[in-house]
């Protein structure tokens, strides 16, 4: 059963920094896609980043990219970070990982089939 775990959540004011975790089990693929999605409250979930296990190649979208850094700890290569600095209250949103084999197509949530639970973040004054 893949189950994907994360945590790091919590709030922080403008321009301050957060990182969330995300912990995969259970997926036996030979390669593997963790990717962040966030979706902000009433808005449609958006994938933001993503690495690719094999290559170590990661991705990001344009409202992120300089300002967040995916990450794989290197002892335990299913554990994903997110660090997310200069955060503004545009990122508020609850943020998700999901897994699948390849990153084409990373960012839209209909390709994926396994997901975590969420964690919030709140970036307000």
């Amino acid at each position: 059963q893949v189950q994907l775990v994360e945590s790091g959540g919590g709030s922080v004011q403008p321009g301050g920094s957060l990182r969330l975790s995300c912990t995969m089990s259970g997926y036996t693929e030979r390669h593997n896609c963790i990717t962040w999605f966030r979706q902000p409250p009433g808005m449609e979930r958006e994938g933001v980043a993503a690495s690719f296990s094999t290559t170590g190649n990661t991705y990001y979208v344009d409202s992120v990219r300089g300002r967040f850094t995916i990450s794989r700890d290197n002892a335990r290569e299913n554990t994903v970070y997110l660090q997310m600095d200069n955060l503004r209250p545009e990122d508020t949103a609850t943020y998700y990982c999901a897994v699948k084999y390849m990153c084409a197509d990373f960012s839209n949530p209909s390709r994926f089939k396994y997901w975590g639970q969420g964690t919030h973040v709140t970036v307000s004054s």
